[in-house]
């Protein structure tokens, strides 16, 4: 089948699988968007408002069913515009492939219009990169992009194509890619490191689990519970790996980090096995390492050689796929209950629930908590919604306090800690699962980074559910100015807007709430809608998200005000 180079691009993309692409039309991929309008039938393009919009929109579109999320732009500002999405996609292992015009074969170099070296500009960022001058390599760069991007750890691949490539013409075929010889996505399974792992937790008399988002990308949910009910071992989460386990199974023990659970933290540093579950250490987990679980041996449970003794020396390396690892570990382990240990863990959450937890989630204050905003939500969603956070105070809070029932249910910007991330990302979390309630949880500076993706709601008509919590400050920021810098608020007072006529003015249903007793209701009629909404929550102002480990301390120097 003799075709041009952009209807090759459309027909690589049917090949994968692919029915919906988030994108930014321009004049370098021009060519692939007349070809999207020849198949429009067959793959739905969604118009975002800004190319950043498009890598989020699509990251949640992943995030939220486990595939392939695509974006499209064109070249030069279009390109560079996406690669914040993909920063974020690459720290947080998420499976992007872009696809950026570029400028004709014989003007690379010349400072051509809107011509970027995107390559150079991307591959820090991406887990692979190429750039395609003639048509017939299309095919084939495209097939190893889905391979690269969704085998072993997952990542973005951005893939540049000249716009002489797009409209030269190919003897089209194709043929999904199923390995490259120099790239191993997994390491080969060693049941030796697995013996090993069981005998040290048959060993063990006060073990914990801390598991992350490896989880959810391996598929492994019901070996994770499996282990922990036969092993009787406490389980605490990463904020990526939260909704692998539901949040009321008895062996889940709270979030770890800097502002997770006091239990889980404080005993991080007493227990004497620490298994980490598809996790990479990351510094807003483990504090200071100078002091981190010096005490326990290390297993780490891991896809990626890269993360192993990177940041915590490991007694034992489990490589592999944590699904087939944790299947092989299962039956190794002997069958436990640890009651005193367990005990331990809630003689200290009684402690964060008179200090912390009683006051966010029932304060006795005038104004609204986030918390409680959280718990209302709750409330109404019975814990089967999909929540998709944006980054600061009101994440920390939703992860903290929202009720999962299944997994694939918390989106959020984990490692690279995008404002912004939210709105796109609830967008394309809804649209790759429309069956589910999907809510954005938003504060007031988040939300006016990508405020103008009200837009692609509105003409997607996709029914995001939408909530800002406006303190009127950058929240996070503000409780370490008022914590550190003696409460020199420096440039962290938000002077906004009318969010509700904005709303209104993209014609969304929207309503404001001042008041403790309209929270309900409220919430009530934005979980009923069958359409989209904005809720906007007035809370308190200088409301700190506690506990709290500052940074460089030990996670078992944790604060509770």
């Amino acid at each position: 089948m003799r075709i041009s180079g952009a209807e090759a691009v459309i027909r690589c993309l049917l090949e994968e699988g692919v029915n919906l692409v988030y994108g930014y039309p321009g004049g370098a991929i021009m060519p692939v968007y007349d070809e999207l309008y020849k198949f429009r039938e067959e793959l739905h393009h969604v118009l975002v408002r800004h190319e950043q919009g498009a890598t989020h929109a699509a990251q949640g579109f992943a995030r939220a069913t486990g595939k392939v999320g695509v974006a499209i732009a064109t070249s030069g500002p279009g390109a560079t515009n996406l690669v914040t999405g993909i920063a974020d996609a690459q720290i947080d292992s998420t499976p992007l492939v872009c696809i950026t015009g570029q400028v004709g074969k014989h003007l690379l170099g010349s400072d051509a219009f809107q011509e970027t070296d995107i390559i150079s500009i991307s591959t820090p960022v991406t887990k692979w990169n190429y750039q395609i001058t003639e048509a017939h390599e299309i095919p084939e760069v495209i097939a190893k992009a889905f391979y690269i991007a969704k085998s072993g750890r997952p990542g973005p691949v951005l893939i540049d194509i000249t716009k002489n490539a797009q409209f030269d013409e190919l003897d089209f075929s194709y043929k999904k890619c199923t390995g490259i010889r120099s790239y191993i996505p997994k390491p080969t399974l060693k049941i030796e490191q697995v013996k090993a792992a069981a005998a040290i937790i048959n060993g063990a008399k006060k073990p914990m689990i801390v598991f992350g988002q490896g989880i959810i990308l391996g598929e492994a949910e019901a070996e994770l519970k499996a282990i922990i009910e036969k092993t009787g071992i406490p389980a605490a989460w990463t904020i990526l790996g939260l909704s692998a386990l539901p949040t009321d199974h008895p062996l889940n023990v709270g979030m770890v980090g800097m502002h997770g659970n006091y239990a889980p933290n404080v005993l991080t540093n007493e227990c004497d096995v620490l298994i980490a579950l598809g996790m990479r250490f990351d510094d807003r987990v483990t504090g200071n390492l100078d002091t981190y679980a010096k005490q326990a041996k290390i297993i780490h449970f891991e896809i990626d050689p890269a993360e192993v003794d990177k940041n915590v020396k490991t007694d034992v390396a489990v490589l592999g796929d944590v699904k087939e690892t944790l299947a092989a570990l299962l039956p190794l382990v002997d069958s436990k209950t640890h009651e005193s240990w367990h005990n331990e863990f809630k003689a200290k959450y009684e402690i964060e629930l008179d200090a912390v937890i009683s006051e966010e989630l029932k304060p006795k204050k005038e104004g609204i908590s986030m918390g409680e905003a959280i718990e209302m939500i709750n409330k109404h969603s019975k814990g089967d919604a999909i929540m998709v956070s944006d980054v600061g105070q009101h994440q920390m809070f939703t992860c903290r306090y929202s009720k999962f029932n299944s997994t694939k249910s918390n989106i959020t910007s984990g490692g690279l800690g995008t404002m912004g991330f939210a709105l796109p990302a609830a967008i394309g979390a809804k649209m790759g699962r429309p069956d589910r309630e999907v809510v954005a949880i938003i504060g007031d500076g988040g939300f006016q980074m990508t405020i103008q993706e009200l837009g692609t709601i509105f003409q997607t008509q996709v029914p995001v559910k939408i909530v800002v919590l406006n303190n009127e400050f950058l929240g996070m920021v503000r409780q370490w100015q008022q914590l550190f810098f003696d409460k020199r608020y420096a440039s962290t007072e938000m002077i906004n807007p009318n969010f509700i006529a904005i709303a209104e003015g993209y014609y969304i249903k929207a309503k404001k709430v001042t008041k403790r007793e309209d929270l309900d209701a409220a919430v009530a009629e934005m979980m009923a809608s069958k359409e989209s909404y904005f809720l906007e929550v007035l809370v308190e102002k200088e409301n700190n998200v506690f506990p709290m480990i500052p940074t460089g301390a030990s996670v078992s120097d944790i604060r509770l005000s």
